[in-house]
C-alpha cells in the first residue's frame, strides 16, 4: 500500500520516526511536567525545589533529544537554564532577586535577537 492510499484509508499522513520520535518526547516532557506540579501542590514543596525540577526536566528532554539524534530545541535549553538557575539561587538564599532580572534578560535577549532576524523559535 502506498503513502497516498493508506493516507486515504486512514485519513492522515504517516510520519516518519524523526518526528514521531520528537512528538513522544514533547508528550513525556509535559507529562513529567504536570506529575511534578502535583507533587510540589501534594507535599508543599518550596518554590526553589520546584524551580530546580521543572528546569531538571526540561533539559532533561533536550538530553533525550541529543541522545536520539533530534535537533536540539535552542528556545527551551534557555527555559530550561533560566528555572535551575532561579532554583539553585533561591537555594543559595542570596539577597539578589534572580528570576525577575533572568526573566528581564531573558525578553530582551528575545526582543534583540527578533529584530536582528535571528529567532530563538523556529517554524
Amino acid at each position: 500500500m502506498t503513502t497516498e492510499e493508506e493516507t486515504k484509508k486512514t485519513g492522515r499522513l504517516k510520519t516518519n520516526g524523526k518526528n514521531e520520535l520528537a512528538n513522544k518526547l514533547g508528550a513525556i516532557g509535559w507529562g513529567l511536567f504536570f506529575i511534578w506540579i502535583g507533587i510540589i501542590l501534594l507535599f508543599k514543596i518550596s518554590a526553589s525545589v520546584c524551580l530546580l525540577g521543572i528546569g531538571i526536566i526540561t533539559l532533561g528532554i533536550q538530553v533525550g533529544r541529543k541522545y536520539f539524534n533530534l535537533k536540539l530545541e535552542r528556545f527551551w535549553i534557555i527555559v530550561g537554564a533560566l528555572f535551575l538557575a532561579g532554583g539553585l539561587w533561591e537555594v543559595l538564599k542570596t539577597k539578589l532577586p534572580l528570576m525577575p532580572v533572568l526573566l528581564i534578560i531573558a525578553g530582551l535577549a528575545i526582543i534583540v535577537l527578533s529584530i536582528k532576524g535571528k529567532y530563538l523559535i523556529k517554524k
